[in-house]
């Protein structure tokens, strides 16, 4: 699991180095997140169904958001540095 816990950070977008394309973090936006408190672990610990491993976690909703958002973007790099088959996002109804 990731832990780049940011006490008191409320940005909930990924972080891009210089020269990256915010492409990827929008297509890494396109995966159904699921955050949940976990009493065990003492934190919010976010996963991503679709991308197998893929979970952070961080000491705010907001944090585990942003920590997850960059696991999605490395979990889809190292995939595909290492020729793996990315799965394509569900599709889910919106609420309504």
């Amino acid at each position: 699991m990731l832990n780049r816990s940011k006490q008191g950070s409320a940005d909930p977008s990924p972080r891009l180095k210089a020269g990256e394309s915010s492409a990827r973090s929008v297509e890494s936006l396109k995966y159904q997140i699921i955050i949940s408190w976990s009493d065990r672990d003492e934190a919010f610990v976010a996963k991503v169904p679709e991308l197998p491993g893929c979970m952070a976690h961080g000491a705010t909703y907001e944090d585990a958001l942003t920590n997850i958002e960059e696991a999605m973007i490395f979990w889809l790099d190292t995939a595909r540095e290492d020729g793996i088959v990315i799965p394509e996002p569900r599709h889910y109804a919106a609420a309504g």
